[in-house]
């Protein structure tokens, strides 16, 4: 099976919402070449910023082109845009309700050798909490695609994650994403797994092997975590009577918190995450750190087994 990773989608993306309106620009924090955001550059450098590493200045900078109503992609690694512009984020792009798309590259502890300083473990956490943000975890090359040149249609502030790591392509180039969706991407009756990003595919792999076990598993891609799709978990949950959620992201403050948010508000069942158990993380290749922290299908097979045992009938 082919494979990409979802930062790959900035390549083909961008250039594409370059053709769709002369208002969209790119501002950079020095990392084109990881963001593939060079492709746009070389094709529309008229329309790109490159202000160096210096990610509160790059976020002040699209903040002010959307007032002068400019359309502006800024793209930067998700530790100095999620962490290091963080203020700036809340204060000249949440607060206002400002057109700014923010697009974070390598998140996660799948960012490999680069350790914790590079590994983003907080960012969903960070941008769940501020009013007006959106925020999007696209599982493979194709959903992220949809998701960057869709956005040219939301008219808020937006925060896409995005992976170093190649991912198979799982969904075809037709299919649509958008803010507070979901996809059911396999049925079941027995227990719901609620995944996002490098854990979709993980959460299929637990999926098997619990098939081979009688206990049959519908697997959620909760690609949109704010808003989150509430109606689709909630009514997998009252037919399977139990909860799963596998996240790369610590296990406070993102996908999970928010399915354990909105469940013990409308429908408490059991319920267990897979996530970084808030540490932070280490340097090392992505299979040994995925292994190390936990993130594997075992581990989400060992959580259905709690949940299933205790599940409401």
């Amino acid at each position: 099976m082919e494979r990409k990773s979802t930062r790959e989608a900035l390549k083909d993306a961008l250039p594409e919402l370059a053709g769709l309106d002369e208002g969209v620009v790119v501002i950079d924090a020095d990392v084109a070449s990881s963001t593939y955001v060079k492709t746009f550059a070389e094709e529309f450098p008229d329309r790109y910023y490159n202000v160096g590493i210096a990610e509160q200045n790059m976020v002040e900078v699209a903040s002010g082109m959307a007032l002068g109503g400019m359309k502006p992609y800024a793209v930067a690694f998700s530790s100095f845009l999620a962490g290091r512009a963080y203020d700036q984020i809340r204060c000249c792009v949440a607060m206002p309700d400002l057109n700014v798309k923010l697009i974070a590259t390598h998140a996660g502890i799948t960012v490999g050798e680069d350790g914790g300083t590079h590994q983003m473990l907080e960012d969903l956490a960070l941008m769940r909490v501020l009013p007006n943000m959106t925020v999007m975890v696209p599982a493979d090359y194709w959903s992220a695609r949809d998701l960057i040149v869709s956005s040219f249609k939301y008219d808020k502030p937006l925060y896409i994650r995005l992976g170093r790591m190649d991912v198979p392509l799982f969904y075809s180039p037709k299919e649509e994403f958008k803010p507070g969706g979901g996809k059911i991407v396999r049925e079941g009756r027995d227990v719901t797994v609620v995944a996002c990003g490098i854990m979709l595919f993980e959460a299929l792999k637990a999926a098997e092997i619990l098939a081979r076990q009688g206990i049959e598993a519908e697997v959620i891609d909760c690609y949109s975590v704010k808003p989150l799709p509430e109606d689709l978990i909630q009514s997998s949950v009252r037919r399977t009577g139990c909860c799963v959620v596998a996240e790369e992201h610590n296990q406070v403050g993102g996908l999970y918190g928010a399915v354990a948010e909105s469940l013990g508000m409308s429908y408490p069942v059991p319920l267990r995450f897979v996530a970084i158990r808030d540490r932070f993380g280490e340097s090392g290749t992505p299979v040994e750190l995925q292994e190390y922290y936990s993130l594997t299908h075992r581990e989400i097979v060992g959580a259905v087994a709690q949940v299933w045992a205790t599940r409401r009938r």
